[in-house]
């Protein structure tokens, strides 16, 4: 039996998919310097993607204005999204570069 994750090529190829369209990772660490999470972020138009990998079943991904001064805490979120790194990896791949689903900030001549 396939799972979903096989059928579209793995987590690795979502990830090298990002990577593809412009997002850079880090590894963030804790004060002791373990491993807490792989952070994507990605800049394009007026918003700022990022995606926080801390495990396999844990994985965030919010779209924020690109005016926002903390990533990791932003004030303003466009869209975010949670769930395993499969649906976050899709969801975050599927969103329209030139503007976000159910914003008012829709780019000229959408």
């Amino acid at each position: 039996m396939t799972s979903s994750g096989d059928a579209e090529g793995g987590y690795e190829a979502r990830l090298l998919r990002l990577v593809a369209r412009g997002f850079q990772f880090v590894q963030s660490s804790d004060a002791a310097g373990e491993p807490e999470a792989i952070v994507g972020v990605r800049g394009h138009d007026n918003v700022i993607d990022v995606i926080q990998l801390e495990s396999e079943d844990h994985v965030v991904a919010t779209r924020m204005p690109s005016s926002e001064e903390n990533i990791y805490r932003p004030s303003t979120i466009r869209w975010r999204t949670s769930g395993t790194v499969y649906e976050v990896i899709d969801r975050l791949l599927a969103l329209p570069d030139d503007h976000t689903p159910g914003s008012l900030l829709v780019a000229a001549g959408s």
